[in-house]
Order: C-alpha cells, then sequence, then structure tokens
C-alpha cells in the first residue's frame, strides 16, 4: 500500500493516480478531495479500477456516471436535507449560503437550494469564495459587510477549514456573531473539533451559538476500542473524526472484497489499451497504463459488502449509497459543545440517536434548546429589514368610492381610511422598525383591479399592498396575505317592501304546500272516521247527503274542538285523538306565525339569494375592481347581464330603476361594502345568506416574513380592542335606523310537519285495515251460512254491501238493553204474585 497527498490539487491528483496506475494498481482509496475525485474518476473508469472515496461528499459525483466510483461515506445531499430540516424546524424562510467556490462547495449548496425549496424555503443570496490563499481576511471582511447589510440572517457554511475559521474570526470582529443571527456548518467544522485536542480557545471564542453537523457513527464497543488505541498511540494530540471512521471501514471493504475476488478465482491480470498508444499519444508515455481485467468483479464485489463496521451497518442501497445516513446536530457552547439532536432519513430530526428503538415515537421528534450567539435561548427571528436605506415601496389602492376604507390626502402622498390605521397600528407594535412609503395605485378615476395590484406585487414592482384586498385563492397562489383583520364575504342586496297589511294576510302563515296537504287531511280523517262508526253510530247514518255533510262538519270541526258527533269506536277515537293532536300543533304554530306577521315589520323582496338570482334572467350590479364579476362568472351567470357600478349612488340608482328599467334587480358585493351602503339606504335589504367566505389581509411576496410578524401584530390588535375601536371609527354609521337584518321568509313549510302527518296518516291506515279485516270476516262466516245454489257473485257483492251499511249495535248499548229487559220481566213477574 503506497500513500500519497495532493494537497487538494486537481492537478496534482490526476497525475498521482497517472503514477498509481503504472503500478498495476487494483484498487485506490481515496482521495479526499471532491475535486481530485472528479478528475481520477474518469481514469479509472478508463482502466476499470475502482475508486473508494471515503471524504468525497459531492453529491454530483453519481455512480451512473462514474461506474467504477464507490463513496464510503455520506452524500452532502443528505447532509444539506438536514440542514433544510433544521431551518424548516425553526420556521426560518430566507438562508444565505457562503461557500467555496469548486465542485465541493458549489455542488453542496446546489443540492441546498433544492432541498429548502422542498419546503417553501430559499437562500436568498449565495457567496462564492475562490478555492486557494487568494482571499484573506480583508476579502472576507468586505463579504461579510455586504452580508450585514442584507434582510436574512440565517448563514449556512460551506467551506474548507482554514477559511471557516477565518469567516468567523472576521463575523465576530464585525459584531455578526451576536444577537439575531444564526450560523449553520456544515460537517466541516466539526470533522477539525474532533481531530483537535483540546479545542484551540481563540478558536472556540469566534464560534458561540453556531450550529454544527456531524455524521453519525453509533457508540459500539469496537469504535470505543479503536479510539482508546488511538489515543494511546497519539499520545492524546490527534482524534478521530467520521471520515477518519470511514476510511477505516474502506479498507475493510477492499479486504472484505478481495476476500471474495479471490475466493471466486479472480486473477489479478492487466492488459494494454491499445488507445493510449495511437492516435498521437505516443510522446505521452501511456503505455505503461494497463487495464486491470478483474475491476468489474472486483467491484460487484464491493457493491455485494454486507458487515458491521466502525460506522455502524456497512451496505449499499439500490441506488449504490450506503444505508442508514444520519447526522449529530451539535452546538458549540462556552470550550465544548453539546449535541441537541440527531437527523436521519427514516425519521428526520428527533432528540434520540437513530438506533433507538423509541426514535419513531411523536414525543422525540424535534431539539434540543439551544444557545445561539448573543447567549439568547430565545429562537432569533431569522431576518431583519436590511440596514442599506431600503424603503419598503407599499401601494395603496386611489379608491373613488367608499373612501372610508382607504383613500389618498389631496395634495400629497398620504393616506388614511380604516384599512390605513389597521396598518399603522400593527406596524407600531413590531418589535422594530420597518422604513415604507405609501405608493398610490390607480387612475383616480375609477377603482382599480386588485388582482392586477396583487400581480405587481409578486412581479415585484410593490413591496406590499395595503387596502381592502381579499383574501380569494387566485390571490393566494401568488402572494401571501397576513391574518385576515377584518371579516368578509359576498352577499346579494335587493329592494323590499312590507308585508304587514292586506287583506289576505291571513293565508301567509301557511305555504301553499302546507295548506293543501292539510286541507286534504281534513277530509281524509273525516272519512276514514265516518268509516269505522258507520255501523255502530246513528251520528253517522242518514240519507247520503245527511252522512255527506256529517264528514264535512266533522273534519272542520275539529278544528276548534266543536264538533257534536261523538265516536263510539275503539278505532274511531283512536283516529280521533291522533288527529287533534296534529290539530292542536298546527292551530299554534298557525297562530304563532299570524301573530308575528300582523304585528312585527315583515319584508318581502322577490330575489331570496344567489340561488334565484342565478335562475332568473335579471340584471347583477356588481363594484369596480371587486372579485365578484369573476365569481359571478365562475358560477354560471353570463357576462352580458353583469354590470359594473362604481360608487353607491349608482348602486342606489340602479336598483331603484330595476332591471326591465336599465337597472339591475340585485347588487352582489362584501359585505362591509353593504353595511356602509345600507347605513343611509333604507329602502334596501341584504336577502339571503352571505354565500362566501374570506377576509381582508395586507399582501407581500411569498415567503415574506413581514407577513407573519403583522399576522401576530393584527392578532395582538384585536385582543386589546384597538381593532374594534379603530373600526368604529370609521365605519359605524346611524343615518338608517331601521333594522338591516337579512329578509327570510316567515312561512311555515310542508317539510316542517311532514313527520306529524305520516304519523297521522299511518293511524288512519291501520285503523281502516283493522276495520276491513272485521268486514271480511263477518262476510265470510255469512258467505260460508249461504245455501249453494243462491250464492253469486252479484249476490255476494250484495251480502258485502249490506254488511257495511248494515246497524249494528255497540256492545255497552246491548248490555244496558239487556238490563232494561230482564228488570221489566221482573217487575211483571211481581205483579202477577201480587195479584195472586
Amino acid at each position: 500500500m503506497v500513500m500519497r497527498s495532493s494537497n487538494c490539487s486537481g492537478f496534482l491528483g490526476m497525475v498521482g493516480a497517472l503514477q498509481f496506475m503504472e503500478t498495476d494498481t487494483v484498487a485506490i482509496v481515496g482521495p479526499q478531495s471532491s475535486v481530485v475525485a472528479h478528475i481520477i474518476s474518469h481514469v479509472v473508469n478508463e482502466l476499470q479500477v475502482p475508486l473508494l472515496s471515503f471524504a468525497a461528499t459531492d453529491p454530483t459525483l453519481s455512480n451512473l456516471q462514474f461506474p467504477y466510483f464507490i463513496r464510503t461515506t455520506q452524500s452532502d445531499l443528505h447532509q444539506m436535507t438536514a440542514v433544510a430540516e433544521i431551518v424548516d424546524y425553526y420556521n426560518w424562510r430566507e438562508v444565505i449560503a457562503i461557500f467555496i467556490d469548486d465542485d465541493y462547495g458549489r455542488n453542496g449548496v446546489l443540492a441546498l437550494d433544492d432541498t429548502l425549496a422542498a419546503r417553501r424555503c430559499r437562500i436568498t443570496n449565495k457567496v462564492g469564495i475562490p478555492p486557494g490563499s487568494e482571499y484573506g481576511r480583508s476579502e472576507i471582511m468586505d463579504i461579510l459587510v455586504k452580508i450585514a447589510l442584507m434582510e436574512a440572517r440565517v448563514i449556512v457554511l460551506h467551506v474548507y477549514p482554514d477559511m471557516g475559521f477565518l469567516v468567523f474570526s472576521v463575523a465576530r470582529y464585525l459584531g455578526m456573531m451576536g444577537d439575531g443571527y444564526v450560523w449553520i456548518a456544515t460537517d466541516w467544522l466539526t470533522s477539525v473539533l474532533d481531530s483537535t485536542s483540546p479545542y484551540p480557545s481563540d478558536k472556540m471564542e469566534n464560534m458561540q451559538g453556531v450550529l454544527a453537523l456531524r455524521q453519525h457513527t453509533p457508540d459500539t464497543l469496537q469504535k470505543k476500542q479503536l479510539t482508546s488505541k488511538w489515543r494511546k498511540l497519539t499520545g492524546g494530540s490527534f482524534g478521530l473524526n467520521s471520515y477518519a471512521l470511514y476510511a477505516y471501514d474502506t479498507v475493510w471493504i477492499v479486504a472484505h472484497a478481495l476476500e471474495a475476488f479471490f475466493s471466486q478465482g479472480g486473477i489479478v491480470s492487466f492488459s494494454n489499451d491499445s488507445r493510449l498508444s495511437s492516435g498521437g499519444l505516443e510522446d505521452l508515455n501511456l503505455d505503461a497504463l494497463n487495464i486491470f481485467d478483474g475491476g468489474k468483479l472486483l467491484l460487484d464485489n464491493i457493491w455485494r459488502s454486507d458487515f458491521v463496521g466502525l460506522t455502524g451497518h456497512i451496505k449499499f442501497d439500490s441506488d449504490r449509497n450506503l444505508v442508514n445516513p444520519a447526522y449529530d446536530i451539535i452546538n458549540i457552547i462556552g470550550t465544548g459543545f453539546r449535541t441537541i439532536g440527531y437527523w436521519s432519513n427514516g425519521t428526520g430530526l428527533s432528540t434520540l440517536t437513530p438506533e433507538d428503538p423509541q426514535v419513531n415515537r411523536s414525543r422525540a421528534q424535534g431539539l434540543l434548546s439551544v444557545i445561539w450567539p448573543g447567549e439568547i435561548v430565545t429562537k432569533p427571528r431569522g431576518w431583519v429589514f436590511p440596514n442599506n436605506g431600503k424603503t419598503l415601496k407599499i401601494a395603496v389602492p386611489l379608491r373613488v368610492s367608499y373612501k372610508e376604507f382607504v383613500s389618498q390626502l389631496p395634495g400629497s402622498n398620504m393616506s388614511k381610511g380604516f384599512c390605513i390605521d389597521v396598518f399603522v397600528a400593527a406596524v407600531n407594535l413590531l418589535p422594530y422598525a420597518v422604513p415604507y412609503q405609501f405608493v398610490p395605485y390607480g387612475n383616480g378615476k375609477e377603482n382599480p383591479s386588485y388582482t392586477e395590484l396583487v400581480k405587481l406585487i409578486a412581479a415585484g414592482v410593490y413591496d406590499g399592498a395595503v387596502g381592502d384586498i381579499a383574501i380569494v385563492t387566485n390571490r393566494t397562489r401568488i402572494v401571501d396575505f397576513t391574518q385576515p383583520y377584518a371579516a368578509s364575504g359576498l352577499v346579494v342586496v335587493a329592494p323590499f317592501k312590507k308585508m304587514n297589511t292586506g287583506a289576505w294576510a291571513f293565508l301567509r302563515p301557511f305555504s301553499p304546500a302546507l295548506w293543501a296537504v292539510t286541507a286534504a287531511f281534513f277530509l281524509v280523517v273525516g272519512t276514514v272516521v265516518w268509516i269505522l262508526e258507520h255501523r255502530i253510530n246513528d251520528d253517522f247514518r242518514g240519507s247520503p247527503k245527511r252522512q255527506c255533510i256529517t264528514i264535512l262538519w266533522f273534519s272542520f270541526s275539529t278544528l276548534f274542538f266543536a264538533h257534536r258527533e261523538n265516536t263510539a269506536s275503539t278505532l274511531g277515537r283512536m283516529v280521533l285523538l291522533m288527529w287533534l293532536f296534529v290539530v292542536l300543533i298546527i292551530n299554534s304554530s298557525y297562530t304563532a306565525s299570524l301573530t308575528s306577521i300582523l304585528t312585527v315589520q315583515q319584508l318581502s323582496s322577490p330575489i331570496k339569494g344567489i340561488d334565484s338570482l342565478k335562475k332568473s334572467n335579471d340584471r347583477i350590479g356588481y363594484q369596480v375592481g371587486s372579485f365578484a364579476e369573476r365569481y359571478l362568472i365562475e358560477i354560471g351567470i353570463p357576462e352580458h347581464r353583469l354590470v359594473a357600478l362604481g360608487t353607491p349612488d349608482a348602486y342606489a340608482d340602479a336598483l331603484r330603476k330595476g332591471s326591465k328599467n336599465g337597472g339591475v334587480a340585485a347588487i352582489v358585493d362584501e359585505r362591509p361594502y353593504i353595511e356602509l351602503f345600507l347605513s343611509n339606504q333604507c329602502k334596501f335589504r341584504v336577502v339571503g345568506r352571505e354565500f362566501t367566505k374570506s377576509g381582508w389581509g395586507f399582501a407581500f411576496p411569498r415567503d415574506s416574513p413581514l407577513a407573519v410578524d403583522l399576522s401576530t401584530a393584527i392578532l395582538s390588535l384585536s385582543e386589546n380592542g384597538d381593532l374594534q375601536r379603530i373600526h368604529d371609527k370609521w365605519l359605524i354609521r346611524t343615518g338608517c335606523t331601521t333594522d338591516n337584518s337579512e329578509l327570510e321568509s316567515d312561512q311555515l313549510h310542508l317539510k316542517s310537519f311532514w313527520g306529524l302527518f305520516l304519523i297521522c296518516g299511518i293511524v288512519c291506515f291501520i285503523a281502516i285495515f283493522i276495520y276491513f279485516c272485521k268486514v271480511f270476516r263477518r262476510f265470510h262466516n255469512v258467505a260460508r251460512a249461504t245455501p249453494v245454489s243462491d250464492a253469486s257473485r252479484s249476490r255476494h257483492l250484495q251480502t258485502l254491501i249490506s254488511i257495511i251499511d248494515e246497524k249494528k249495535e255497540p256492545k255497552d248499548r246491548d248490555k244496558k238493553r239487556q238490563k232494561v229487559e230482564n228488570g221489566s220481566k221482573d217487575c211483571e213477574i211481581g205483579h202477577d204474585s201480587d195479584q195472586g
């Protein structure tokens, strides 16, 4: 085994690799640099010599491009995923990346950018530092001064150790290691700390509060024994970092693969590559380079490695990466560091080690507390307003109507209104200053389109917008809104008329269907009672005319409980009892509804809500610039029926004219506008219910931290009552004293009583069924007693009709008659005895 160092130089690495190839090499362990690995991989691919690197973490080094490259450590793709999850865990959205501008640093930051984007985070600035010694303290200071003027305060440092320590030193000098900053270092930092004992005090002072990652290796007995031996061997002056442990396991991977290679009959032999001695390459003396004939077999044995090493389970997955990638997350504190958690590909962030069987439980997810730069324990916000003098351009709509919400002071750039006061009050609650200026948006002749305004924010023309901007789906796709500061939603406004007078007002409590069903049941119940009482009750007998009158009289007299006919049968009494209960409910409901109609002012409109508008062909008004136009078109209302209106006066004129006279039948607009409109327009009312639910918010570009902080401020305004006071100041009007409640019908409908009618109908059916069962049983007995010669179909029909119509004395009356007859006989016997 021969060892050589290229000092991370790509040229020296390539030369050294070519020199190795001249000595009939079967495998190469190394290099430690991703830059050198890129170059050497081309060589080993041609000569079919496996290249095992325990330190080349560049994620673009792919086995698909370089089949003979074997990464025996974790790819930076996993490390950058861990960094992205830390950023997302603390709800930071913007990151600044400082990296070494070579294959290692550049490709690592590209992987970080992708993993952050998957979590709706982003790198706002990428600062590359050229490799080598060209950059000194002054150049680093220039870079950090520019970063200090930026908004983001979360900085990811992905460089080589010497450059990294220089960055921390300059950052501390500039005050960038204090309160508000977050520094996340990749595993270059822990590799130095694990290798150095004791830790250099001057460097540790420059890194207080820094978070760093380290490739996780389990604390096994084998690892502890090797660490102890190494400490004795070096006298404790040089430690083993994770890369050293992976290097140890890499040697064992080669050893196991060679053992399997020879056991399978493999032979170490080489052959010449004819391409190296032709095509004008003769002068380069490349004919000493030979192709390893058994390279494919040895490579396959390497991929099949499966054993437990110092770094854990050594095995390659289907993508030919080591299984179970994991990282320790440490916090630099004082003269040392503390592990605050772990990240693994399967469980994410956790306070338990990836080997712990309890790691999948939710209670273990997250990280321990952190001491941040500046010795604070409160999580930094992660961003501030930049100190470069930039003032936010906040767009304010130039409204021509409903100026109580937002308007511009004449002759100035100042604005006023309900929305402006809420924004200013919320900004004043922020723990930092927000430099901003209001910029008018619109031509001042008509209300501007808020959808277009939102698009300009997404395009970067404005830094935000303050006004009565509704939070709707298509807008939330391109910008971020704050917490709603005013409830909103579309409602329908229409003219109305009073309905508490009129000759036919007594019919209004019931709907036509309820009146019809109730009348039908009066007749049905009267008929059922007549059938049940006809044979045994003299009140229900007589001529056909008299019986029809009895049915009608009995049915409708039950409404007042004034029927003079008594029921004699049990079934009749059961039906009547059920019907009287139904009549009681209907009578009480009618009385209550009629009382309400005659004593309380009732309002009526032919339009009942958005559904009735859709079914009609009437014209509908909407406010210029409102999202109501798009909404109405989306629900199927033709565009030719829509009329754009600009002012409250235009609303009133259009509603007075009506749809047939060039106006509109109704207006669809947001509730806050309508409430202000109705405060001095008493001839119109809201009809139906609010059919959309939304709110007004302040708009900012996507992932703007200001939207989050202002949302918290708006909640504070709501809780302390300031939001309501601002609302009352601008929007409370008392010009119209009429109740502004929505118009709704007070009629009672059949759906409220169908269960009651159903029960009554079932009782009637059961009574009729039992009655006819008795009749047919008697008919059957009579038919059996009739001589066969007299039996005929007409005779049977006459018999059935006669049974139904015959008079039958009730049982209680038979008993009374029998008692009377017995008494008479006793009297006669006594009289005869007296005469004798």
